[in-house]
């Protein structure tokens, strides 16, 4: 009996955690679609799937989720090349960040505009295709600070984060009630996993996981499509946990 691949578009496919998952999906029977700026680290990416999994059809796309009419444009491209689409991974993200108050808005603005309405646009264009098709699958990757209110560099990123969850819970509420779209959406609140956005991080060492091991339990919570995930669940389940209780004069010291 032939299985039917599912069809997944990931955003940020370039490098870091968007990779790994390509990687990691197609290696699970997906057909995917690749997004990123910078498509010459896609085509690398799509010959070394395909060298890796003759059998798998790898799509690549060039996308800056701040264009957002592009956004819009090339989901219904990947979607129509795949035919059709089961999954959409919203990935992309930026971890630039200042305090605020210091003089680099600019920075500021940029994570903003790029974590929370880029990932607002990549929200927008999926589900338009999974109300179409009244099934679907969203995905939205969250981080593990978007729990608290973050200090220092990291303040403008948490938020942004933290608005991406609470856009993908607004779909969760009303998907839920509507028995005629089967339509799942889970969030992934990933916690300090190896990529190129916190290669140079230091202090966090003690709790870093590398990439393919933390990939791997993103890509486990997204096949049973649970609702949402700290990842990997340790230590990040417990500390997630305890975030959401304990004061932010504890919580400041934690992450």
């Amino acid at each position: 009996m032939t299985t039917t691949p599912l069809r997944t578009i990931i955003t940020g496919a370039s490098s870091g955690l968007g990779a790994e998952m390509a990687r990691q999906l197609a290696a699970r029977g997906h057909d995917v679609a690749l997004t990123a700026r910078r498509t010459d680290r896609l085509e690398s990416l799509r010959d070394e799937i395909t060298a890796a999994h003759p059998g798998r059809r790898v799509v690549v796309r060039a996308l800056d989720v701040t264009d957002h009419d592009q956004v819009f444009a090339v989901t219904r491209e990947a979607t129509a090349e795949l035919g059709g689409l089961d999954r959409f991974v919203v990935n992309a993200g930026l971890g630039k960040g200042t305090p605020l108050g210091t003089g680099r808005f600019d920075a500021n603005r940029e994570t903003a505009m790029t974590n929370f309405v880029g990932a607002l646009a990549q929200i927008e264009a999926a589900m338009e295709v999974f109300r179409e098709q009244r099934q679907g699958h969203l995905v939205v990757v969250s981080s593990i600070s978007a729990l608290r209110g973050m200090r220092r560099a990291m303040t403008t990123y948490a938020a942004s984060k933290a608005g991406v969850a609470s856009l993908a819970e607004g779909v969760r509420s009303e998907v839920i009630a509507r028995p005629e779209l089967d339509i799942d959406v889970t969030t992934l609140y990933p916690g300090y996993i190896r990529s190129e956005m916190n290669e140079h991080v230091e202090q966090e060492q003690r709790m870093m996981v590398d990439t393919e091991t933390g990939v791997r339990a993103m890509v486990e919570a997204i096949e049973a499509r649970k609702v949402k995930a700290y990842v990997p669940t340790w230590p990040w389940l417990p500390i997630g946990t305890a975030m959401r209780a304990l004061p932010l004069s504890v919580v400041r010291r934690m992450v």
